[in-house]
């Protein structure tokens, strides 16, 4: 007997009726799930700056610069990485609605550099770009869970065909719904929100004595170690992909688990605020 798991869940929550020329706007699971991350993770960054005794008035600009390099970098790194022909024939694509197209991998590198912009101007008072990374990527971990479940309610990013009892079959999804598959995206949300509780862990255990860039190698190390693996267990984004042994994602994630390693490596090996 096949047992299998039928995925029905609306990515709408509700829809606000059209007034005077404009809507209908539905509300989805995905935006709402998205702008949480950025609200729990600036509650999470006032504890932490708090503790660690930074200026609380810094949280509003490091809040700004996350949103913005979050979305610039997703929205950059999904035409550059999966249709760059898109973004050199219409760079609007890249500012205009509906925003159809995330790509994490983009949305890291807009985060690093948002990081480095923001630590720029703030050294002097201890906000160097590792401390700040170091405390971000424990926000980020949780971003990713709460996005990543938003692919799930969206039916999006599905995985491929499957018999393992916890497959789904996702009804709303008109490409992939006919047979049971592997919820790829249920697996990385977890392992996010895993990821979460054990940053959380590791900075509530040392605080200001966090090795410099152990966190942010974890995180990388984590992260992209996990992605490249589970790659394995989802469908091609593009069609393109089917063409080499290792899809767009997975490339990717091969330099981001060294960089990860390397952190790890330097944090371990060099003295507490040697590293900036």
């Amino acid at each position: 007997m096949i047992s299998y798991i039928l995925w029905d869940a609306s990515p709408e929550i509700f829809t606000i009726p059209q007034i005077l020329d404009y809507g209908p706007f539905p509300v989805r699971w995905y935006g709402l799930l998205f702008a949480a991350g950025f609200l729990i993770g600036q509650q999470i960054m006032i504890h932490i700056f708090k503790k660690e005794g930074k200026p609380l008035e810094d949280i509003d600009s490091l809040t700004l610069y996350m949103v913005l390099s979050t979305v610039i970098g997703a929205r950059l790194g999904h035409f550059l990485f999966y249709e760059p022909e898109v973004l050199f024939k219409n760079p609007l694509e890249v500012i205009l609605p509906p925003y159809a197209g995330l790509a994490s991998h983009g949305a890291i590198i807009g985060i690093v550099t948002g990081l480095w912009l923001y630590s720029r101007s703030r050294w002097q008072s201890g906000q160097t770009f590792l401390w700040v990374a170091d405390r971000m990527v424990i926000t980020i971990a949780l971003g990713g869970a709460l996005i990543r479940f938003g692919n799930l309610m969206n039916s999006e990013i599905v995985g491929k065909p499957t018999d393992v009892p916890w497959g789904f079959v996702f009804l709303h999804n008109t490409e992939f719904r006919q047979i049971p598959r592997h919820p790829a995206q249920l697996y990385e949300s977890i392992s996010c929100f895993i990821l979460f509780f054990v940053l959380l862990r590791i900075w509530n255990k040392y605080k200001a004595a966090t090795p410099r860039g152990l966190m942010v190698g974890v995180f990388f190390v984590w992260v992209f170690t996990l992605r490249f693996l589970y790659e394995f267990l989802k469908e091609n984004q593009e069609a393109f992909e089917a063409n080499y042994p290792l899809n767009m994602g997975q490339m990717l994630s091969i330099p981001a688990v060294l960089l990860g390693i390397y952190f790890i490596s330097k944090s371990l090996n060099t003295p507490i605020g040697k590293i900036q």
